[in-house]
């Protein structure tokens, strides 16, 4: 079992800036990938960005060059910071780790105001 706990959300201006953590627990051995998905009302739950176990990252092209993964293996932490944000990326933010199983966080609510 893993569990993932995130942190960060809020309310921001557009332009402005997040960073959201996920902090993992249990079996974290298990876990090849970590990442970000979002989920904005009356729409499908998409990928924001992905880390794996090696280090390799991968992001949705609408976050490319504004937001950026990364991780703290001392702290099992996986942080997303988001830059220059725009009301198009309001949504639910949830941790997702991969392993032989899926685990999803409770999910944070980042909403950017116009």
């Amino acid at each position: 079992q893993v569990q993932l706990v995130e942190s960060g959300g809020g309310l921001v201006q557009a332009g402005g800036s997040l960073r959201l953590s996920c902090a993992a627990s249990g079996s974290i051995f298990s876990i090849n990938a970590m990442g970000w998905y979002r989920q904005a009302p009356g729409k499908p739950r998409e990928l924001v960005a992905v880390i794996t176990s090696g280090g390799s990252t991968n992001y949705a092209d609408s976050v490319k060059g504004r937001f950026t993964i990364s991780r703290n293996s001392a702290k099992n932490t996986v942080y997303l910071q988001m830059n220059s944000l725009k009301p198009e990326d309001t949504a639910v933010y949830y941790c997702n780790a991969e392993s032989p199983y899926t685990y999803w966080g409770q999910g944070t609510q980042v909403t950017v105001s116009s």
